[in-house]
């Protein structure tokens, strides 16, 4: 008897982003409310990162919640009806368990069932890396529309005595509606990992420590080891930076906007110069007043860049996230 031949999807040549939702925390948070336990001032927090307030959300507020508020948007403004998407994909470190997905509620309550739903763990590549799936997915004819969430309440995991990071961290949720295109939307995505650095950031403890009661370990904070990171994010990843846009094809100069990960100010302006961005390159700085969001800062800077510069719709923008693993991811892509 003849073998059959498996029958295999194919999907749209293109795929683009067709419109960004966000939400923020609802407390706005200065840098006075935090500066007593880190014997610090606002004046050293905004020479070292930038950040004149960050926007925590309150207690009963999860980041689920803001996922819900940030994907109904991106759905509304779409056009595209929530039945039509095929897989719910959420960046989170932050979810309230590890399972089930923040992505299987998140698919239910915005009236995407039976949507595919997975949650990734990419820190704040996680956006990005997000991005660079629902992009093969739709190309690979898997789904017709993906939704890409990056959803994180940070302030669960802060410690107010921590000076690596703690003053950095912030709440919210951006979510992207990607789908079909008839000309190029999303260029190929450049990302990796080097995990020779797998201590520089992440939890001081694990939860078996936690849960064990061993030595003096308390409820697990997020941590960094600043220069290490600095020195990275501003050195390898400008590399990384320049290998998607010569993957995509594109200068610098022919760049509408660059959105980076909004990990600190520093970082931002000393990427800028990197690549020698010309003026006329809007670069996203959103985390002067949101703070550091993770998985949630490129989406949510997106949006307010476009909410700010509406010009900038259908121009060129240069994503790129990195953090924790170490890991990072960036493409280019058409502004919805």
């Amino acid at each position: 008897m003849t073998q059959p031949v498996l029958q295999q999807a194919t999907g749209p040549q293109f795929t683009r982003i067709y419109a960004i939702g966000a939400a923020r925390g609802d407390l706005v948070v200065d840098n006075d409310q935090l500066v007593g336990p880190i014997d610090s001032s606002d004046e050293w927090i905004r020479q070292r990162t930038g950040v004149i307030e960050r926007r925590r959300a309150s207690a009963d507020v999860q980041a689920v919640d803001l996922a819900t508020t940030a994907s109904l948007e991106a759905i509304e403004r779409s056009g595209i009806s929530a039945d039509r998407i095929g897989v719910v994909i959420v960046a989170t470190v932050s979810n309230t368990m590890q399972t089930p997905s923040m992505a299987a509620l998140l698919a239910e309550r915005v009236g995407a069932n039976p949507a595919a739903a997975f949650d990734i763990s990419a820190a704040c590549a996680g956006y990005a890396y997000g991005i660079a799936q629902a992009d093969a997915f739709i190309r690979a004819g898997l789904a017709e529309f993906v939704l890409v969430v990056g959803a994180e309440k940070l302030s669960n995991y802060a410690k107010p005595t921590d000076r690596s990071i703690s003053f950095l961290l912030a709440d919210g949720a951006g979510a992207a509606l990607v789908g079909p295109s008839e000309t190029p939307g999303i260029s190929r995505s450049t990302w990796g990992s080097d995990g020779s650095k797998w201590d520089a950031v992440g939890m001081d403890a694990t939860f078996d420590e936690y849960r064990n009661g061993e030595g003096s370990v308390d409820w697990p904070t997020l941590r960094q080891s600043g220069q290490t990171v600095f020195r990275w994010a501003v050195w390898d990843m400008a590399k990384v930076a320049k290998q998607a846009l010569d993957a995509a094809g594109v200068r610098a100069d022919q760049l509408a906007a660059f959105i980076p990960h909004q990990a600190n100010m520093r970082i931002i302006d000393e990427f800028a110069k990197q690549l020698k961005l010309p003026e006329q390159v809007v670069i996203a700085r959103d985390i002067e007043t949101t703070g550091n969001t993770s998985s949630a800062s490129i989406p949510l800077a997106t949006h307010a860049l476009l909410t700010e510069h509406p010009e900038l719709s259908g121009g060129l923008a240069l994503q790129i996230g990195f953090g924790a693993g170490l890991v990072y991811a960036a493409q280019v892509v058409v502004l919805p």
